[in-house]
């Protein structure tokens, strides 16, 4: 079973995540912060990964530290779920529309983390969301899990519709990378290990 369950505490933070790569995209999100839930169950569903995630944080500061530490154990859950990356296609990359947005995301699960986003944001917040958290999420989780990740913002003009574009343009892209593909019996790396 390619799962994990991962959890980490500290001062401003206590949270548990459970992460299925082979499930069927069902989630179970309480986050404190009711955008954030929507995008990690829509993460969830259009991934078809199985996600529990249970997060208690400091909200009277801000939304910062429990969404960027929720990032930081989801993609720690991510990582331990790969194991060793046998027979996992690697790469994989998607441009997704939603409405007026549209949003390209690629993924390559090296072990070597790497981020690049493109993107901007016209409001500060969506509901309790700081907008400028998406970031900080994705390079939390690039970073934790070990993956190069490339998302890019080609066009859109609400908010919520851009950043709902991307957490579902990562899931796909996250799908298609850890997929197994029969023909391939070892690491996809001519270095042997990724």
């Amino acid at each position: 079973m390619r799962e994990a369950k991962v959890s980490r505490k500290t001062g401003e933070t206590d949270i548990t995540v459970e992460f299925n790569i082979d499930g069927k995209g069902n989630a179970d999100i309480s986050t404190g912060i009711g955008f954030f839930d929507h995008m990690l169950n829509s993460f969830a569903r259009h991934g078809l990964f199985d996600l529990k995630a249970k997060v208690d944080g400091d909200l009277y500061v801000d939304s910062h530290h429990s969404i960027e530490d929720t990032g930081i154990v989801l993609g720690n859950a991510i990582k331990e779920a790969l194991g060793d990356k046998k027979s996992i296609k690697r790469y994989g990359s998607v441009i997704l529309p939603m409405d007026e947005a549209l949003v390209l995301c690629a993924v390559d699960l090296s072990g070597r983390p790497y981020f690049v986003f493109n993107g901007e944001f016209s409001t500060d917040k969506v509901g309790e969301f700081d907008t400028e958290m998406v970031k900080e999420f994705f390079y939390a989780i690039s970073y934790t899990a070990g993956m190069n990740l490339h998302i890019k913002v080609l066009d859109g003009s609400n908010n919520h519709h851009i950043i709902e574009c991307i957490f579902k343009a990562f899931a796909k892209a996250l799908d298609e990378a850890t997929c197994i593909d029969p023909r391939i019996d070892d690491i996809m790396s001519t270095k042997g290990s990724l």
